[in-house]
C-alpha cells in the first residue's frame, strides 16, 4: 500500500469509479442481450416463413429467379437439406440460448438450427416445404446479422469520462490533503523547538476549524516556551546576586581556611546549577544556521578544556564546512564533556564524521556507562540515575540541554555502550536545508 494519503485516497476512489464504470457497462450489455437475441430470432422466422411462402406460392418456373432475388437482395440463401449435412451447433453462450429459445418458439420445436453447415457459417435454420419429412430445405441468413459491432465511439466516450473522473477525484483529494501537508510540516518545526508561520486558514470548514486549532496550540507553546524561559531566566540571574555577597562574605569573614574552601566550593557547585538552568532555558532557535567546520569547531572545544586542566583528545573530523549552529552544539558538546569529566574520569576524546548525509559528533569516556534500560529517560529533563555515574551532584539538564539542540537541529541525540568499555555519546545533525 502506498504511504500517502494523498495516494491512498486517490487510489480507493479510482478503484470505485472504474468499478461503478464497469457495472454500468455489464448493465447495458445485459439489458441489450435480449433484445438484440429476440430480433435475429425474429428476422430468422421471417426470412424462413417468406421464403416458404414464396416456394410455396411461385410458379415452379420462377422459382429460380425467386431464389436469386432473396440471395442477391436479402442475403438469404437456400439450399436442400442432406443427410450427408455436415451440421454444427450455435455457440453454447447466453445470447444464442435466448435467440434458439425464441425462434423454436416462433417456427415450432421442429426447426433445427446451427452456426454452420457443410463448413460454411450463418444462421441456419431448416423448414419443410410440404408434409414430406424428407423436402427438407435450409435457411442460411449472413452472420452479418448475429454479430454485435462493438461501439467503439461509445468506448470512447466512456475513457474520457473516466479520465476525466480520475482527473477531477485527483484535484479533490489533494486539495483535501494538501492543508494536511501543510500542518504535517508546521507540526514537525513546532517539534523541533522552531515556531512555524501561521497556517493558512481555508478550505472546508472541518480544515478550517483544524488550522485554527493548530495555530492557537502553536502561540500557546511558544508563549509558554517564553514565559517558563523568562522564570527561568530570571530566577537564574536573581540567585547570581547573592552568591556573589556569599562568596565575598566567605573570603572577608571566614577565617578557618578549610571552612572557606568548602563554602566556596558549594557557592561554585551553586554557580554551576544556575548555569545550567540558563543553558536549557536560552532560546537556541533564534541562532541562524551557518558554514561551520566540525575539525576547527572540536579543536577549539578541546583547546578551551586543556586550558582548564581537563586534557580532552581529538579523533578525525571533517575539514569541510557544514550548516549548524555552531553556539548551541558547542553547549551541547561541553555538557556531554563535562558530565564525562564528573562521572567517568580519564580519557575523554572528541570525533566526527559524515555519512548518509548527517554530520556524526561523538564524545568517548571509558567510565561505567549507562544501562540501555535507562537512555531514553536520561533524555528528560531532572533526570539522574542512582549508581555511580550521579554521585556528583548535578540538575540532571544536561543530557536533556544535548536533546534539545539535536531536535533543534532536526537530528537526534543517541547513547550506546563503546566498544572495550565506557560510553559513546553521539549527536547526529542532518546536512540539509531542514538543519
Amino acid at each position: 500500500m502506498p504511504r500517502t494519503l494523498l495516494v491512498r485516497t486517490f487510489l480507493l476512489v479510482s478503484l470505485l469509479i472504474v468499478v461503478n464504470v464497469a457495472i454500468w457497462a455489464t448493465l447495458f450489455g445485459l439489458a441489450t442481450r435480449e433484445p438484440k437475441a429476440r430480433h435475429l430470432a425474429q428476422l430468422t422466422a421471417s426470412a424462413v416463413n417468406l421464403t416458404r411462402a414464396a416456394l410455396v406460392a411461385a410458379a415452379p418456373a420462377k422459382r429460380r429467379g425467386l431464389l436469386f432475388e432473396l440471395s442477391e437482395r436479402e442475403g438469404i440463401h437456400l439450399v436442400p437439406a442432406e443427410p450427408e449435412d455436415r451440421v454444427e451447433r450455435l455457440p453454447d453462450d447466453a445470447f444464442h440460448a435466448l435467440f434458439r429459445a425464441e425462434t423454436l418458439r416462433l417456427l415450432g420445436t421442429g426447426t433445427l438450427l446451427a452456426g454452420a453447415v457443410n463448413g460454411e457459417e450463418g444462421i441456419w435454420a431448416s423448414f419443410q416445404l410440404d408434409a414430406d419429412p424428407d423436402d427438407l430445405y435450409w435457411v442460411m441468413l449472413p452472420l452479418e446479422r448475429a454479430q454485435r459491432v462493438f461501439p467503439w465511439h461509445w468506448l470512447g466516450w466512456g475513457v474520457a469520462s473516466v479520465v476525466l473522473a480520475l482527473l477531477v477525484a485527483w484535484l479533490i483529494v489533494s486539495r483535501v490533503t494538501q492543508p494536511l501537508r501543510v500542518l504535517a510540516h508546521a507540526a514537525r518545526e513546532v517539534g523541533r523547538g522552531h515556531r512555524p508561520e501561521p497556517v493558512a486558514v481555508a478550505g472546508a470548514d472541518e480544515l478550517r476549524q483544524l488550522a485554527r486549532a493548530f495555530n492557537q496550540m502553536a502561540d500557546d507553546l511558544a508563549r509558554n516556551e517564553r514565559e517558563r524561559a523568562e522564570v527561568l531566566a530570571g530566577i537564574s540571574h536573581d540567585l547570581r546576586t547573592p552568591l556573589a555577597r556569599l562568596r565575598l562574605e566567605a573570603e572577608l569573614s571566614v577565617a578557618d581556611a578549610a571552612a572557606r574552601d568548602a563554602i566556596a566550593a558549594d557557592i561554585e557547585q551553586m554557580d554551576e546549577i544556575i548555569a545550567q538552568f540558563l543553558d536549557y532555558a536560552r532560546a537556541d532557535a533564534e541562532e541562524a544556521v551557518q558554514p561551520t567546520v566540525p575539525a576547527q569547531l572540536l579543536e577549539e572545544i578541546a583547546a578551551r578544556y586543556a586550558r582548564s586542566g581537563t586534557p580532552v583528545a581529538v579523533a578525525a573530523a571533517p575539514a569541510t564546512a557544514v550548516p549548524l549552529r555552531p553556539l548551541a552544539v558547542r553547549r551541547a558538546l561541553g555538557n556531554l564533556i563535562d558530565n564525562a569529566r564528573k562521572y567517568a574520569g580519564g580519557e575523554i576524546t572528541l570525533a566526527a564524521a559524515i555519512a548518509d548525509g548527517m554530520l556524526r559528533i561523538d564524545v568517548l569516556d571509558r567510565g561505567p556507562g549507562i544501562p540501555e534500560a535507562e537512555i531514553e529517560r536520561m533524555k528528560r529533563p531532572f533526570t539522574r540515575l542512582e549508581n555511580a555515574r550521579t554521585d556528583a551532584a548535578g540538575t540532571g539538564l544536561g543530557l536533556a540541554i544535548v536533546e534539545r539542540v539535536a531536535r533543534l537541529h532536526g537530528g537526534r541525540f543517541t547513547l550506546a555502550a563503546r566498544a572495550g568499555g565506557g560510553l559513546a555519546a553521539s549527536l547526529w545533525i542532518p546536512l540539509t536545508e531542514k538543519t
